[in-house]
């Protein structure tokens, strides 16, 4: 296991885990081999996938990379507030002649079977999202030689994190796209998360672990900012969403950029669960009806997901993306890494210059 976590890679640039979408091999390895750190993402995947993934990447690089597993999910959904939900989207069913998806399809996501393989065959990194395993599993990690990692979004959960055995916390502020990492899903705290730079000093403040920063960030500027701030790396996922190698539909990434999506919102609409995306006629029309249910609602809109996008409608997609998504630059991966690492070598060489007048 390497003793930090910048033992890893080259550059401070970590490709966030998009789960259902961009994350794929080719992805991870563009970015692993051009010197950041490329990952998976085991979500909605089943174990035996997941697996197949792990070894299409090692056949395409020796450089390291990781693999982004969810935590399993309580049940403490009102199964009559999805029913009503799943009732007033019968419409859009309709419309895009499809049928909606069954909430009880599933709530651990293959937890334990994917834990099993990653444990049998280890890789170099794997992280938690939506909570926080126990010590044991930390423990079972370091013993296979895999440097482990939680995402945070509080203070509070960073010290979870530490107590049980983390290597390090990944920090997601309110300003990252797709689903908010929380711990504990919390309706009250809808939207109310903080600011990155703030958030970083917070946790550096609450914890020891390394921190790698992730919210917003499209830029070396931004890179630089949070590494002046204690983090030892910078996560970007709508940066790589729109690149080349990424396995995002066309119209995901067409979308980053299209004026006519104007701003991103956090919304339920689509899983259940606050998560950031453009806002569409979907968002608008659904979100604010939709309950505190997930996976149930994600599992029910499924299918109006994909048949939206068979249909070429970016309207009923769920379009994840961060605030700083206008500022997506199509490319190749391993260039995108080429210019954020010189992009933040500037930065920090202004900033030292500046520092020093």
């Amino acid at each position: 296991m390497p003793s930090t976590l910048t033992d890893l890679f080259r550059y401070p640039i970590v490709q966030a885990p998009m789960a259902g979408g961009a994350s794929c091999p080719q992805l991870a390895a563009a970015v692993s081999d051009a010197g950041g750190l490329g990952f998976l993402a085991a979500g909605y995947k089943t174990a035996d996938g997941m697996y197949e993934e792990i070894k299409h990447l090692r056949g395409l690089t020796g450089a390291p990379f990781g693999v982004n597993v969810f935590m399993p999910q309580t049940r403490h959904a009102d199964r009559a507030a999805v029913e009503l939900y799943r009732s007033q989207l019968a419409g859009e069913a309709d419309w895009y002649d499809t049928r909606l998806g069954d909430p009880e399809t599933g709530w651990d996501d293959g937890y334990e079977a994917k834990l099993a393989i990653l444990l049998d065959d280890p890789v170099p990194v794997v992280s938690f999202t939506f909570g926080c395993p126990p010590r044991k599993v930390f423990e079972r990690f370091h013993r296979a030689g895999t440097y482990t990692a939680v995402t945070v979004t509080t203070p509070e959960e960073a010290r979870a994190a530490q107590w049980s055995g983390a290597d390090a916390v990944c920090v997601q502020s309110v300003e990252a796209g797709g689903h908010q990492g929380t711990h504990k899903d919390d309706p009250a705290a809808d939207g109310a998360g903080i600011g990155l730079l703030s958030l970083v000093l917070q946790v550096k403040d609450a914890v020891e672990l390394p921190v790698v920063a992730a919210g917003g960030i499209m830029r070396g500027s931004q890179i630089a900012a949070v590494l002046a701030v204690g983090a030892e790396a910078a996560q970007l996922g709508t940066a790589f969403l729109v690149t080349d190698e990424s396995a995002a539909p066309d119209l995901h990434k067409q979308a980053m950029t299209n004026p006519l999506f104007t701003r991103t919102e956090i919304t339920r609409a689509f899983s259940g669960r606050p998560a950031r995306g453009l806002v569409n006629r979907f968002m608008r029309e659904h979100g604010p009806y939709a309950p505190q249910a997930y996976p149930e609602v994600h599992h029910v809109t499924s299918p109006l997901r994909r048949a939206a996008m068979k249909a070429g409608d970016p309207q009923a997609m769920a379009l994840w993306a961060g605030q700083g998504h206008r500022l997506a630059r199509a490319m190749p991966a391993a260039r995108l890494v080429e210019v954020l690492a010189a992009e933040t070598d500037a930065a920090r060489a202004a900033m030292s210059l500046g520092s020093d007048a």
